[in-house]
């Protein structure tokens, strides 16, 4: 994308609890408050995960396509909240994943900029539904259902 990104890595690095080397969202480009997010994360050559997998040919796993999406989605939350109370500089609250339905379609791999997408299904009770997809460029790389579940004290 040639846009502009909304928020950057320093504003999202001050949200997120999650911090390099697992934080896995470089930007967000789009948000739709309680509907939709698209977010990027450039993937450097020099990123850990790539070194062992796999040396010669290497590859994001899969699980941390997952965790980015996840990632996306608990900026959607935090976005969407802060938006109608205008609390920047909070950190957005923890949230966990409570289930993943996944598919793989291509990998990913050095040099590429995975473009990270979210759609809010439902929410209730501090449980909430996502639809979401990752591409590289046009081709969707991975797809399907995340719940995150809010974290409680």
């Amino acid at each position: 994308m040639a846009n502009k990104p909304i928020y950057d890595s320093s504003f999202i690095k001050e949200l997120l609890p999650h911090q390099s080397p697992f934080l896995f969202v470089d930007r967000v480009m789009e948000i739709k408050a309680d509907e939709k997010i698209v977010a990027e994360r450039d993937l450097l050559p020099n990123e850990t995960f790539f070194a062992g997998h796999f040396p010669g040919r290497p590859l994001m796993p899969g699980v941390l396509v997952t965790e980015a999406l996840a990632q996306t989605c608990g900026l959607l939350l935090g976005l969407s909240a802060m938006e109608g109370d205008h609390h920047a500089g909070e950190r957005i609250p923890g949230y966990f994943l409570a289930s993943v339905n996944m598919k793989y379609l291509t990998p990913a791999k050095p040099g590429q900029t995975l473009r990270l997408e979210a759609g809010l299904v439902k929410g209730y009770a501090g449980l909430f539904l996502f639809d979401v997809a990752a591409f590289v460029e046009d081709t969707q790389i991975a797809k399907g259902k995340l719940a995150l579940a809010e974290e409680r004290e």
